[in-house]
């Protein structure tokens, strides 16, 4: 799937383009973005399905804060909630607390020989 030149364009205006991949930069702000999204997809998904097979009336239930660490920083998401506490996330599940694919890049670099120190330093 291709990306329109004009919405880069929307995305990338006003920028400085030397920020655009730096801490807090466009991609951190895409990736924050996006996931927020696919989550209120998966609340909204699981409410319907619930919905469908005639269970008792779920609604949405507000939201709550999780800090989790990606591949170059720090993100805070907003996690929605459902009234029965049924709703459990499949992009990051309840209690984790690393984007995915995060440790299998740690584990990657140290077989490649990087020392801890250099890893944090990454």
């Amino acid at each position: 799937m291709a990306i329109e030149k004009e919405l880069l364009d929307q995305l990338l205006a006003g920028r400085d383009p030397s920020e655009v991949f730096g801490k807090d930069g466009l991609l951190d702000d895409l990736k924050k973005a996006l996931s927020e999204r696919i989550l209120n997809a998966e609340l909204d998904d699981h409410l319907d399905v619930e919905r469908l097979e005639g269970g008792p009336a779920n609604r949405r239930n507000g939201s709550s804060k999780k800090t989790v660490l990606t591949g170059t920083s720090k993100m805070t998401l907003t996690i929605p909630r459902d009234r029965a506490g049924t709703f459990d996330p499949k992009l990051i599940a309840r209690y984790q607390r690393r984007f995915p694919d995060f440790d299998d890049k740690i584990i990657s670099m140290y077989a490649r020989g990087m020392t801890v120190r250099e890893i944090q330093g990454h």
